[in-house]
């Protein structure tokens, strides 16, 4: 029987991370992939027949990846800051990704005073010192709370961890801002792939994370696609030395605490140490236990190719408005409308959404005779969608929901959008939509949770936490690496480097 150092179930960027950093240590490594390809979710395809644009398919943008990880391992890759925040057709609302003039005009216009805009901009003052006292701590062993509170307290105004952390978001954004829709703008990055009410905590860590990435909480656009981030990935991990071996799929994960069996179409390899990429729920079957139940997931996702880019009624430069995120129907109040709807079990009523355009900022995805013909990639991620409401019709509701997202978007356009979809070979419009349900069936994420399950608290909540990595599992030689660990979710590459660091700490 053949035997490693360390085995690693699934080859997603997590994974590919884990078996980077162990292998530059020179550890033996194998890297176990289901699929015919590495990246899990974070990966770039031709989805539409013979047109030659290469979608970020489920993943599409990047916050968490930190910088030093890039360093670490050399990554050759280009993130690129998008040239606008956000903007609300709603309410003509324009917010720049630096907020300056247009920005306060904007608010001004929809408010009718500056109070409004100051409000914001001392907000995002205030989470970014947030971001910089916290980013560093997720490539540590685990601090306590306290600590955590303190590294915040040092940096920011007293009151912002109380409003961050321990009160619930709406309980903030009621008492920081007055307008319903600067409210629901400011709530959202509480909401992306987390099925909860604003005046759940839930929410609030969900937020935690979306703000805090990389020290300063920007979303980039990776050039190439999420591909690009996956493909150098892969080549530093061969390059260090692992074995990436795709087409193969595990059947059985032992483990003692010292030694281990990995089971994969036929044939055993023993390693000491083995790291999951794969969800926890999976690692449960794999290990022959009763798969533990997860939160659900509870988005779609739409992507469409462009001939062109549509107008706005209200005027705004399309380049503009599509560059950052574009959120529709998205105000506080329809939020939280569309969260009690989903939760007792009925498709919402006003359907929460947000857009952007992943070519306005990085055109390298598409063949350069769709970039000189105009064309362009648009996004959808759709909010309250759990995947509960799709089990009786999955893609009956999943037709009956993009058009009805096409509409609401239409609402804001002097064109429908449907107008400029481009073409594929079979003359079919190019335009796909994933839900939860599809999300499980394709890369393997349970109830389609973007995280693998609830997000949890990125420090430690018990005093037996505080020091270890966050990837721990009952066994010590069992580790999880992916969206599923402490401090996972997103494309980061967080789990990766702490199961890494726990391995070699081990040894």
């Amino acid at each position: 029987m053949d035997s490693y150092d360390v085995v690693v179930v699934g080859g997603g960027h997590n994974a590919l991370v884990a078996a980077a950093y162990l292998a530059r240590a020179g550890r033996s490594v194998l890297v176990l992939e289901k699929l015919d390809h590495v990246g899990g979710a974070a990966v770039s395809e031709r989805a539409f027949p013979g047109v030659d644009a290469r979608l970020s398919r489920y993943s599409y943008l990047v916050s968490l990846l930190p910088d030093r990880v890039v360093a670490d391992l050399g990554l050759r890759l280009e993130l690129r800051s998008r040239s606008a925040s956000s903007y609300t057709p709603a309410g003509d609302l324009l917010v720049e990704r630096r907020p300056g003039e247009a920005t306060a005009a904007s608010f001004r216009a929809l408010t009718g005073s500056d109070a409004e805009f100051e409000r914001w901009r001392r907000w995002y003052d205030d989470l970014e010192a947030l971001a910089r006292a916290l980013a560093p701590t997720m490539l540590e062993p685990l601090v306590s709370r306290e600590h955590a509170r303190l590294r915040v307290d040092s940096v920011a105004r007293a009151r912002l961890w109380d409003q961050v952390v321990e009160r619930p978001l709406a309980e903030t954004l009621e008492e920081l801002f007055t307008h319903d829709l600067v409210r629901g703008v400011v709530a959202t990055d509480g909401l992306i792939g987390t099925h909860a009410s604003l005046r759940d905590l839930a929410a609030n860590r969900c937020f935690l994370y979306h703000v805090v990435g990389n020290g300063s909480g920007e979303w980039r656009v990776p050039v190439g696609g999420m591909g690009a981030v996956t493909a150098e990935l892969e080549r530093v991990a061969r390059e260090a030395g692992a074995e990436v071996v795709t087409g193969v799929e595990v059947s059985r994960v032992d483990a003692d605490g010292r030694t281990a069996e990995v089971e994969f179409d036929g044939r055993v390899v023993g390693a000491r140490f083995v790291l999951s990429g794969a969800a926890p729920a999976t690692l449960d079957r794999l290990r022959g236990r009763e798969p533990r139940t997860v939160a659900e997931g509870c988005q779609v996702k739409v992507n469409m190719l462009l001939e062109r880019l549509p107008r706005f009624r209200s005027g705004v430069d399309p380049g503009v408005a599509f560059a950052g995120t574009l959120h529709l129907d998205e105000s506080y109040a329809q939020l939280e409308t569309a969260y009690r709807e989903s939760a007792a079990g009925a498709v919402p009523s006003v359907l929460p959404a947000e857009m952007y355009c992943h070519t306005l900022t990085d055109p390298s995805i598409l063949a350069p005779d769709l970039v000189e013909r105009g064309f362009h990639t648009l996004t959808l991620f759709g909010l309250h969608t759990p995947a509960a409401l799709f089990e009786a019709d999955n893609a009956g509701l999943r037709e009956q929901l993009v058009g009805r997202y096409l509409a609401g978007l239409d609402a804001v356009l002097e064109e429908p959008i449907a107008a400029c979809l481009a073409t594929d070979a079979e003359g079919r419009p190019c335009l796909e939509a994933r839900t939860p349900l599809d999300l499980e069936a394709e890369v393997g994420l349970p109830r389609g949770n973007i995280f693998h399950d609830g997000l949890a608290w990125p420090f430690a909540e018990d005093d037996d936490e505080v020091g270890r990595w966050g990837v721990e599992t009952d066994v010590a030689n069992l580790f999880v690496c992916g969206a599923g660990a402490r401090r996972g979710g997103g494309v980061s590459g967080i789990g990766g480097h702490n199961a890494a660091m726990a391995v070699l700490e081990a040894r």
